[in-house]
């Protein structure tokens, strides 16, 4: 068995790893690359996969960099299944049809600014539609968690929670090799432990080799508790200059963990009754999908959907769908906090609100999730002075807040946690870091092998090929 890395290999984007088996290729993600504008054009346009020698793929949830390139893939002449769970196909039902919607979208207003000459660059191609979202949705088959799958000649496939985002899977692959029978387990992104909505992530028996992600593996989150005192400061002191709050936000998971922080602080009396706008139409239909998977609850969020309080809804939140409208709030200077996609502020119309508010100062941007290197959201965490906005560089007067205790990621602690729960449970050989930065897969490799004492552990560069 040989497993070759690659995407998300020394860096967090663009998931893809693939397992050459005796009997069967099975490429692990496949996501979209996520940086420079230009170079991820090219790199997404350009898939590094033999894509005729490919016989599954098996995803490990619906975020984009790990699933935004398989319309391109089906495009490009994939014609097998797609095994996800089920809350991970409904999800790309919705995410995949976005992200085609939001390259369309983008694509004419960049050529528009093009063709007035206000941006200089080639014209823009979307990198697909609408119809190849569809197409790559109809190649999907769900598995439940917990239940093997024989999905190739000689290859199970087993679903464990990973507790990052709604249906969210920790892949174990069981491989038969010259009469035995191996498994590789893939963490997928692998959430946290006592996070409010979600179940926590599963350990998983038995792996020879662990592919873990490594996105926080040189710190530690801040404590759960101090969150959501750190939000309530934030809200309170923008309110009371007459600012808003500007929070991109993933559709997925971030934007419902900070919906469920506000009905908490708002219940109890800690922000202001500052109206709260949702200006995403993905964040309003994967909040509905929420509610069809109570499965993927942990008890607290259960009980009060049991008691039809929605943990996604109170008074003063308002979901915004209507374009005129998000037009509407982006130009209006009340206080106000909103919530919009992209995470990484490379599309959508948190754009909108970043290019309408973000040379006030009396505005915050809060960043609440991981920033990829050469992303507009890197350049804020970085506190640029200036940067672009839709290609036309503005003055960044606004104040910069990071608050990386809502990641949804495991920190250096729960991944460390995690590999080691598998060792006592399995006989763990191999460990291969990926989806992390240079420097998080440094400090967490040192760690593994100084300090607990792990034999082999790589951190693979893209390409690279490791047989177990």
């Amino acid at each position: 068995m040989e497993i070759e890395f690659v995407g998300a290999a020394q860096t967090v984007t663009g998931s893809m790893h693939l397992v050459r088996t005796p009997h069967a290729t099975v490429l692990l993600d496949c996501g979209l690359y996520q940086g420079r504008r230009r170079e991820s054009f090219e790199r997404n346009r350009h898939l590094p996969l033999p894509v005729d020698e490919i016989d599954v793929v098996v995803l490990s949830h619906a975020h984009i960099d790990h699933s935004g390139a398989l319309p391109l893939l089906v495009k490009q002449g994939y014609d097998g299944p797609i095994y996800a769970t089920h809350a991970t196909r409904d999800l790309c039902a919705a995410m995949l049809r976005d992200a085609a919607y939001i390259q369309e979208a983008d694509a004419r207003h960049l050529n528009k600014q093009i063709a007035r000459g206000d941006l200089e660059s080639d014209p823009v191609e979307a990198l697909y539609t609408e119809a190849d979202a569809l197409a790559a949705i109809d190649r999907f088959v769900s598995i439940p968690y917990r239940r093997a799958m024989h999905v190739a000649p000689g290859v199970t496939v087993t679903f464990y929670d990973a507790g990052h985002v709604l249906g969210s899977a920790i892949t174990a692959l069981d491989v038969e090799e010259n009469g035995a029978t191996r498994r590789v387990v893939f963490t997928g992104d692998l959430g946290r432990n006592n996070m409010p909505i979600l179940r926590d992530p599963e350990v998983v028996s038995g792996a020879e080799m662990l592919i873990s992600e490594s996105t926080y593996g040189d710190r530690l989150h801040d404590p759960i508790e101090k969150m959501d005192e750190d939000l309530a400061a934030v809200i309170r002191r923008t309110y009371a200059r007459g600012g808003k709050v500007i929070i991109p936000a993933f559709a997925l998971e971030r934007a419902q963990e900070i919906v469920f922080a506000l009905k908490q602080l708002r219940a109890d009396g800690h922000i202001p009754r500052v109206p709260v706008f949702i200006d995403s139409p993905l964040t309003a239909k994967i909040t509905e999908i929420f509610k069809m998977h109570p499965e993927c609850f942990d008890a607290e969020a259960r009980a009060l959907m049991r008691g039809h309080d929605s943990p996604f809804d109170f008074d003063g939140l308002r979901y915004v769908e209507d374009v005129e409208e998000s037009k509407r709030l982006s130009s209006n200077d009340q206080p106000a906090v909103v919530i919009a996609a992209s995470g990484m502020c490379e599309a959508g119309r948190v754009l909108h609100h970043l290019r309408a508010g973000i040379e006030d100062a009396k505005n915050t941007v809060l960043i609440v999730g991981f920033q990829a290197q050469h992303t507009l959201g890197r350049r804020l965490v970085e506190r640029r002075a200036r940067v672009k906005v839709f290609g036309v560089e503005r003055d960044r007067r606004a104040e910069v807040v990071v608050l990386n205790g809502f990641s949804a990621h495991a920190d250096q602690r729960d991944l460390v946690n995690f590999a080691n729960a598998c060792r006592e449970r399995g006989p763990l050989r191999k460990v291969a870091l990926v989806h992390g930065e240079p420097q998080s897969l440094r400090a967490l490799r040192e760690l593994m092998v100084d300090k607990h004492g792990y034999p082999d552990v790589t951190a693979p560069t893209p390409g690279q090929k490791i047989t177990l």
